[in-house]
């Protein structure tokens, strides 16, 4: 698997690196991206053999909130045929892992994860990279971890763990904090299982009764603002964890978006000041990413094909901020020097957890030339 493949002639300055679930930790948890959520009660088997999502790279098939509570044993037998077809098809040749998004499953709670685990095979879970745990909390996140280490231990295989944290005792104010330091400690003791932290933005507005609108991006809504500045707080010190961000809900039914007089100039210019770029729901998504990316959250998690390129497109490193991560985590004594462009400091000690982020997105996502190249990146007829 590998970013940006649909767009095979892009002229990327460093070209995006390849990577599956046997990838180093430290290097996959970056690589995410635009994580996809799926029913798992959708038969979608056909199209991942097809490659027929444009530019997926991971994918959750969800038996939580996406699917009907009478429907779950349904979705159970559903995944389970998914993986088995797909298993085939890799021992038959008919593909390889690399052609294959990283898969998970968001599982309902500890008695459907244990009912389901039970029902996989060495097979299924050399597919698999992992388990999504919605609502994880202090309360049930130990025993979450505990089951997946021997799910590991009991196929000799890696399944990474992805907790979500969307619990109302992170959303309220009195238990946030304790919530959140009582979590991380879980993680903590079990950090080579971690391959992301994810966050329920839904959730979090649904304690609040509030809703963003299409215009408006997740950091506009205050209590929910507030909840993200904590768990980046707890969870980003210096690059712990990969925090992906939350879902955008808003799509326009046609897969096929046109571009026509598109501007030239750079992006964030254009969003920021609201100059219309694709159209309103995609300029919502693209204006929350850049919100995203400045407060360290990589990737988010996306709950339509036509969101995937754009969010992936903007996990991209321009040439100048990598000639600047490369430059600092090249000096060894600190120090401060100008940067690659003549146009801001480094300060080689304050800026180096920045210089590991950025380096690491660049081997994901690839490095282009500059701000404009954006565009460009998610522009294609497909």
């Amino acid at each position: 698997m590998k970013h940006h493949q649909y767009h095979p002639n892009f002229p990327f300055v460093i070209p995006p690196e390849e990577f599956n679930k046997y990838s180093e930790k430290d290097f996959l948890q970056y690589c995410l991206g635009a994580t996809m959520y799926m029913p798992a009660t959708k038969d979608c088997f056909k199209k991942l053999l097809e490659k027929g999502f444009v530019g997926l790279t991971s994918i959750v098939f969800c038996f939580e909130d996406a699917c009907p509570d009478d429907q779950v044993e349904f979705a159970e037998k559903n995944i389970l045929h998914t993986l088995d077809v797909l298993s085939q098809a890799i021992q038959k040749e008919e593909m390889t892992l690399q052609d294959l998004p990283l898969i998970f499953c968001r599982i309902r709670n500890e008695e459907q994860f244990v009912r389901f685990s039970a029902q996989l095979t060495k097979e299924h879970v050399k597919i698999l990279t992992g388990i999504n745990f919605p609502k994880f909390n202090a309360q049930n996140g130990s025993r979450y971890l505990s089951l997946l280490r021997a799910l590991n231990t009991k196929f000799g295989e890696v399944l990474y763990g992805m907790p979500i944290l969307e619990d109302a005792k992170i959303a309220f104010k009195e238990s946030r904090m304790k919530e959140l330091f009582s979590i991380k400690q879980i993680l903590d003791q079990n950090k080579d299982l971690i391959l992301q932290v994810r966050v329920g933005a839904t959730d979090f507005s649904s304690c609040f009764g509030v809703r963003r609108g299409v215009d408006y991006s997740i950091y506009d809504i205050l209590t929910v603002r507030e909840i993200l500045s904590d768990i980046c707080n707890v969870f980003g010190r210096y690059n712990d964890y990969v925090i992906s961000g939350p879902v955008w809900e808003y799509f326009r039914a046609s897969q096929k978006m046109m571009f026509q007089d598109l501007p030239s100039y750079d992006i964030e210019d254009c969003l920021l000041k609201r100059i219309p770029i694709v159209n309103t729901e995609i300029d919502g998504l693209l204006r929350e990413v850049i919100l995203d990316k400045a407060n360290g959250f990589i990737g988010r998690t996306v709950i339509h094909p036509t969101h995937v390129k754009y969010v992936n497109a903007m996990q991209a490193v321009t040439k100048e901020e990598y000639q600047d991560a490369i430059a600092i985590l090249g000096q060894t004594s600190g120090g401060v020097f100008k940067g690659e462009s003549g146009n801001k400091m480094n300060e080689v000690k304050p800026h180096t957890n920045w210089a590991i982020k950025t380096y690491m997105k660049a081997r994901a996502y690839g490095v282009i030339k500059n701000e404009n190249s954006y565009i460009k990146l998610f522009c294609t007829d497909t």
